[in-house]
């Protein structure tokens, strides 16, 4: 029974920080990645996809890699600052995100995701 809980515990903290990682990125950015996606917005999708694989991957890694649930979402709430703050630097130095997102060009949204991705790698790495 013991092993039960630890992964409903393990699994309920994964959701919430994934949800918070959703709900905070989706505020950060310049732009209403949502609404953008349901107007079929291809850009949108690519970036907030890759954002939310690069965090899943550092959830991920903070599971495997930590002894129990208190390490874990320590190890993973870091991971979420410096994902965020990737995005932040990234967006800085690229100026020109909104618009390319809000115009629909993929070649730039898929940039930004793959960034994200690259980020959420190497993030989940240091973990280990």
């Amino acid at each position: 029974m013991h092993d039960i809980l630890n992964y409903l515990i393990h699994l309920l903290l994964a959701a919430v920080l994934l949800i918070a990682f959703f709900v905070i990125y989706t505020r950060v950015t310049p732009y209403n990645e949502v609404l953008l996606i349901r107007q079929g917005n291809q850009a949108a999708a690519l970036s907030l996809g890759g954002a939310i694989l690069g965090f899943s991957a550092t959830i991920a890694s903070s599971l495997m890699h930590t002894a129990n649930y208190q390490q874990f979402f320590g190890w993973a709430f870091g991971a979420m600052v410096v994902q965020l703050l990737a995005y932040l630097v990234t967006t800085r130095l690229l100026r020109m995100s909104k618009d390319q997102i809000e115009s629909n060009n993929t070649a730039f949204g898929g940039l930004l995701g793959a960034i994200a991705l690259a980020i959420g790698a190497i993030n989940a790495a240091c973990i280990s």
